[in-house]
């Protein structure tokens, strides 16, 4: 489990279609052999390691779901080490495990400040709420508001300068994990079938109708 707060900007060394060799400092200090690194959000397992970089495989099935299969050489990515059991929760639950790939819609500046807008997936539009959490590449952020496919989080001047995002431009892609509550509070609600619908009758008793 990762909080959503990033330790340091690595850089992409080598890239093959099934591994990546990211360049570190501060994740390395305690690094071992089978430890999970959220690397823009995306939880993976460290295979190799030196003094100043380690590596980690790339399943087919992350790089089909996450923006991993469009890095390129001297890339700047987010880090972050799994959370110790006694360390400090300082963002939200974020587990590694992306939900959609979004797009940088429009930054708007002000002053220091500045407002940035992504569009998502319709997927996952229900569980991005108001005041509510989210890891864009793994960065734990607050939603500002959320209007059909598009939401808005205030980035403060220094997780913008301390992460990947000063890095980004309109029409970049991120990784979006949404907050994993509202996912175990359907699942609890609503019985999962995947050979029939739900029907309207318990959306009605339930209040989603």
């Amino acid at each position: 489990m990762f909080t959503g707060i990033i330790e340091e900007i690595g850089t992409i060394i080598n890239l093959s279609l099934n591994k990546i060799t990211i360049q570190a400092n501060i994740v390395l200090s305690d690094m071992v052999l089978g430890d999970s690194i959220a690397v823009n959000g995306v939880c993976l397992t460290v295979t190799e390691k030196t003094n100043s970089s380690f590596s980690a495989q790339i399943s087919p099935e992350t790089r089909t779901k996450t923006t991993l299969s469009e890095l390129h050489i001297q890339q700047k990515v987010n880090l972050e080490r799994a959370m110790p059991i006694n360390g400090r929760f300082g963002g939200h639950i974020v587990l590694g495990h992306v939900d959609s790939v979004g797009t940088v819609n429009r930054i708007v500046e002000q002053g220091q400040f500045s407002f940035w807008y992504f569009k998502v997936s319709q997927s996952i539009c229900k569980y991005i709420v108001p005041k509510g959490s989210i890891a864009i590449d793994g960065i734990s952020l607050t939603v500002v508001d959320i209007i059909d496919d598009i939401f808005s989080v205030a980035i403060i001047p220094s997780t913008r300068n301390n992460t990947n995002l000063q890095f980004l431009n309109v029409g970049d892609k991120v990784n979006l994990e949404t907050d994993i509550i509202g996912k175990y509070i359907e699942r609890l609600l609503i019985p999962y079938n995947p050979q029939t619908k739900i029907s309207e009758t318990f959306l009605k008793e339930h209040g989603f109708l």
